[in-house]
């Protein structure tokens, strides 16, 4: 009786979306859809251990498994509990994994990575979209599809160069290799963000009016967000760690704390979109922001629930992605939009493949070596070579943005009747499948093969250089009355400070923003001081 019934909910659930249903079936698709993310979080626990699969495969597989279901249920028609909305996804499932990855950044590791993080994640990201809209615009007319303009083909870069480094994240241990753990974890959020402030700098040109500065108007319009993105992200972080130090809000309930950081936060998302900016970016460094200030003021109470909601809320919603994912792959209606025969579109696919293995090469492993060179072998351990390998293969994995992007530009509301639209739209679930499957099935060897336990043990030793009796030295801009006693002992300071700011630049100037940061701004908006 129990599956009869469970039988009867998905195919209402499938009606729902197929419009031969009533409104009231809406609770049934919900429900059903709610019970199968319960599935998958269950399903990832007990294949926790698995040399193999993750949370993400694991998604993916059940997702598909499910639009298996509904499509033999509805004879063919749907393969869907709930139909795909980018704009859904953009405003209410990708703000809390953004925010969350900026909220639980090891600030300190990544800001001594920052130059090489933002090399990685921006200027590798304009030569993958270069790499990938050349190579599509050259490629595809050889196979017989070449019917999209120059803004299809710059939007298909963006696209496909937006990574999903989930996959590797679950396997590199961040105690064991702390450097690497934040430079995949870094370039990820950064790539993200990059990818589709880019990806709206290319919507807003106008293809009938191309002349020769477009490249410099793409770089001006991202340039432009990508500030005023980061400095209203950190505005709303300081707003509010202002207001829970100043009215300490916790002294009468700590649920007005965790709802003021929730809702700032969404907020700065939102004030973003409406502003025309990248919501992303913003929510990011808010993110980064509130955890360095905000959850500083806040009851211990309340640090932990912050902590343990934000990534609770986060893990949902990627879940709900790649749950999804794996059932749109089965959507029909795609399938017969396209018309394009079973040759091109493997050719297709295997373009797109080829051009994003490529792009990651022709970034990552310059970059890396151009980080040594300037780095020096006293400023921190340097990207080895096995290290470049997992930062390349890390980044191969495509996922929920680049599934947005491809519905944002070649859809409308989920649903187009285009052809050439419905073939990359079905290529982009392919890539997206393939990648992570069969490259997610890789991953957990490939990094116990490039990173053997007693090497990374040996790393761990040789981080970013926190045991360096270097660390200590004073800066006499912000030194003391007492550290001032004397000019000499000043003068002397003076030129350490410069021959250490030459040598070690990164870590030099962590060292002067912690020297302002407990002088100047953790007075105001909070937190505790360094020594």
């Amino acid at each position: 009786m129990a599956a009869a019934a469970w039988w009867e909910a998905l195919v209402a659930a499938a009606a729902v979306v197929d419009g031969t249903a009533g409104s009231s079936t809406t609770v049934v698709s919900i429900c059903v859809f709610t019970a199968v993310l319960c599935l998958c979080l269950v399903a990832g626990h007990l294949l926790e251990e698995n040399k193999w699969v993750n949370e993400s495969i694991t998604a993916l597989i059940i997702g598909c498994l499910i639009g298996a279901i509904i499509f033999l249920l509805t004879k063919g028609k749907q393969s869907h509990i709930l139909r795909f909305d980018e704009q859904l996804f953009f405003i209410y499932v990708l703000p809390p994994i953004i925010f969350n990855a900026g909220f639980q950044v090891k600030k300190k590791q990544f800001f001594h990575n920052f130059m090489t993080i933002m090399s990685f994640g921006v200027f590798g990201v304009f030569i993958s979209v270069a790499i990938v809209s050349a190579g599509c615009y050259w490629l595809f007319p050889k196979v017989g599809f070449g019917k999209l303009d120059a803004s299809d083909y710059l939007a298909l870069g963006a696209i496909f160069s937006s990574t999903d480094t989930v996959c590797t994240l679950q396997v590199i241990n961040q105690d064991e290799t702390p450097r690497l753990y934040s430079l995949v974890f870094g370039e990820g959020v950064v790539n993200d963000a990059t990818a589709v402030v880019l990806f709206n700098a290319i919507k807003n040109l106008n293809i009938s009016h191309l002349k020769g500065g477009v490249v410099l108007k793409v770089i001006s319009d991202f340039l432009y967000l990508f500030a005023t993105s980061t400095i209203l992200g950190i505005s709303m972080g300081l707003s509010t760690a202002f207001v829970l130090k100043a009215l300490y809000l916790g002294r009468h309930s700590t649920d007005r704390e965790v709802a003021l950081m929730a809702l700032m936060a969404y907020l700065s998302y939102m004030l973003a979109e409406l502003l025309d900016l990248s919501g992303i970016l913003t929510v990011f460094f808010c993110g980064i922001v509130m955890s360095h200030y905000a959850w500083h003021n806040v009851t211990a109470s309340s640090r932990i629930t912050t902590k343990h909601i934000f990534a609770t809320l986060s893990f949902i919603a990627e879940t709900f992605i790649f749950l999804y994912v794996g059932m749109d792959a089965l959507d029909i209606d795609k399938w017969k939009t396209s018309k394009a025969s079973f040759k091109t579109s493997i050719s297709i696919f295997g373009i797109i493949i080829l051009l994003v293995l490529l792009g990651r090469a022709a970034f990552v492993y310059p970059i890396s070596i151009l980080s040594n060179n300037m780095s020096g072998s006293s400023e921190r351990t340097p990207i080895t070579f096995k290290h470049q390998v997992v930062i390349w293969w890390a980044g191969l994995m495509r996922g929920a943005v680049s599934i947005a992007l491809a519905y944002n530009q070649f859809t409308f509301s989920g649903v187009t009747s285009d052809p050439v639209h419905a073939t990359i739209i079905t290529s982009t679930i392919i890539i997206v499948f393939f990648t992570t499957l069969v490259f997610g099935f890789l991953t957990r060897p490939l990094i116990s093969t490039m990173l053997p336990r007693h090497s990374r043990a040996l790393s761990r030793g040789h981080s970013t250089g926190s045991n360096s009796p270097k660390d200590d030295f004073t800066l006499p801009f912000f030194s003391t009355d007492e550290d001032a006693s004397g000019s000499g002992i000043v003068l002397e300071q003076a030129k350490r400070s410069i021959s250490l700011l030459l040598e070690r630049p990164v870590h030099t100037v962590h060292i002067y923003w912690r020297k302002f940061d407990d002088k100047f701004m953790r007075p105001i908006f909070g937190g505790p001081q360094s020594h």
